[in-house]
């Protein structure tokens, strides 16, 4: 399944449904075929995300810190990061919320 963001203040965002999925639980909504981020919504969605980026990016480097401080290599990030998968979307936020339009998906 795909999660296709729509907007009337932006360009179509479309992810795949775990990224889609994620995305939509960090900002407290049902992960669900359809439903609406009110601009109302957007600051503490734009918060909760940007929180969830802090963690995710904290935990990799504690690890290597440790690595470090115990004579060994740190451990190689793989993958996209959250940071990656949530850019576009946090845009579609700020850009949607200062004009003042809905985000909806599944409809």
């Amino acid at each position: 399944m795909l999660y296709k963001f729509k907007s009337k203040a932006t360009g179509d965002l479309i992810m795949l449904e775990p990224n889609g999925r994620r995305i939509l639980e960090i900002i407290g909504k049902e992960a669900g075929p359809t439903g609406i981020i009110q601009p109302g919504q957007m600051t503490a969605a734009i918060a909760a995300i940007e929180a969830a980026v802090a963690r995710e990016e904290a935990d990799p480097q504690a690890l290597a810190e440790q690595a470090r401080a115990g004579g060994q290599v740190p451990p190689r990030a793989d993958g996209v990061t959250l940071r990656q998968r949530a850019v576009p979307f946090l845009d579609m936020l700020r850009r949607a919320g200062q004009a003042g339009e809905d985000i909806v998906w599944g409809v």
